[in-house]
């Protein structure tokens, strides 16, 4: 699959691992559509890579979705690739000092963890269904969706989260076979500790306490290291239903 001359959709594409595969896929020709809420716009304003537009969309509705991709549609390049990077990571345990887990939290999590990643999925998939095949074997497009790898050690504190990821890594083999018949291939990464905005407000002691817990290499992921492995990804043309850890040999303690 060449990225060049081919759209691309990025959720969560204004921070973190979006921004860094938004980047990564304009780099590489492909004319990028990140689709973000407009709050996360406005802090990117300035810091957008040639090559990237940003689309206000709230990844848990359909209509707003559709909206957005249609907006791809029309630009006239075919859409050939979806990068699902849009999550929430809040935590707490099912029964605490406070009192049960407050199901609202819960309920949000998956909506916008697993719920928008199917959304996005699902819609996008339509439109990347109705393009033209690339090659001999009839493959149209990918979509990466992105676990962790709480979705299999989940820690205290992560019952919603690891719920969620553990969602999406359930829906690769399925979505894979699902779309198959379209040419679209689905493969999932799942992500160990990155440097992402999410741990701007921790320590430095704490951030090498998590670096010392990874076996090799001993630092945090780089989110340009996500992209590079979601670039990969779409280029390998045989590379089918898989989750795929980039965690340095981490498994997660308990806490």
């Amino acid at each position: 699959m060449q990225l060049s001359g081919s759209a691309a959709i990025v959720t969560g594409a204004a921070s973190g691992l979006g921004a860094a595969t938004a980047a990564a896929l304009a780099a590489k020709g492909a004319t990028v559509f990140g689709f973000d809420l407009q709050a996360s716009i406005d802090k990117a304003a300035g810091k957008v890579p040639q090559g990237v537009t940003l689309i206000d969309t709230d990844v848990t509705g359909a209509d707003a979705v559709q909206k957005s991709v249609d907006q791809v549609v029309a630009s006239g390049v075919p859409l050939r690739a979806v990068v699902n990077c849009a999550g929430v990571g809040w935590a707490g345990r099912i029964l605490s000092k406070n009192g049960p887990h407050d199901l609202e939290l819960f309920r949000t999590v998956i909506t916008v963890n697993l719920l928008g990643t199917f959304n996005v999925m699902r819609l996008a998939a339509e439109a990347i269904a109705k393009t033209d095949p690339v090659d001999e074997d009839g493959q149209r497009g990918v979509v990466i969706n992105t676990a962790s790898v709480a979705a299999f050690e989940g820690q205290i504190g992560q019952i919603a989260y690891s719920a969620s990821k553990g969602g999406v890594h359930g829906m690769t083999v399925p979505a894979a076979r699902d779309l198959a018949q379209f040419g679209i291939r689905v493969n999932t990464i799942a992500p160990g500790i990155v440097d992402t905005p999410m741990l701007a407000g921790v320590t430095e002691d704490f951030r090498q306490s998590l670096s010392a817990g990874v076996p090799f290499p001993h630092r945090l992921a780089q989110p340009a290291e996500y992209a590079e492995l979601a670039t990969m990804i779409i280029e390998h043309d045989y590379l089918n239903g898989e989750t795929i850890r980039m965690d340095g040999g981490l498994r997660m303690a308990p806490r």
